[in-house]
């Protein structure tokens, strides 16, 4: 079965930083995209950061370029969200999700929550 599994949510002040991570199995990690996406209460689901697991090239939306880091550790099936300078509006469920070649939610899992005090 295919499982995503998204840790490392939490309560931080603003300006403060988080990590997430993706720990994936069930399908071949190389052939993947893995990607990050949010949802905010009352707000559409928005994509915000990709890494293919092939190549490591990588997606960021405006509204984290220079803030938030994505990685990928191919051995440990594992993609990691470095979340820096974060602003209350990045407060989300942050949701990590699996596509074929390209960025996109074949496959999610659970979210983990993150939330940012001002």
């Amino acid at each position: 079965d295919v499982q995503l599994q998204a840790s490392g949510g939490g309560l931080v002040q603003a300006g403060g930083s988080l990590r997430l991570s993706c720990a994936a199995s069930g399908f071949t990690f190389d052939d993947y995209a893995i990607g990050w996406f949010r949802q905010a209460p009352g707000k559409e689901r928005e994509g915000v950061s990709c890494i293919s697991s092939s190549d490591g090239s990588t997606y960021y939306a405006d509204s984290v370029k220079g803030r938030f880091t994505i990685s990928s550790d191919n051995a440990k099936n594992t993609v990691y969200l470095q979340m820096n300078s974060l602003k209350p509006e990045d407060t989300a469920v942050y949701y990590c999700a699996a596509a074929v070649a390209v960025c996109g939610m074949d496959y999610w899992g659970k979210g983990t929550l993150v939330t940012v005090s001002s």
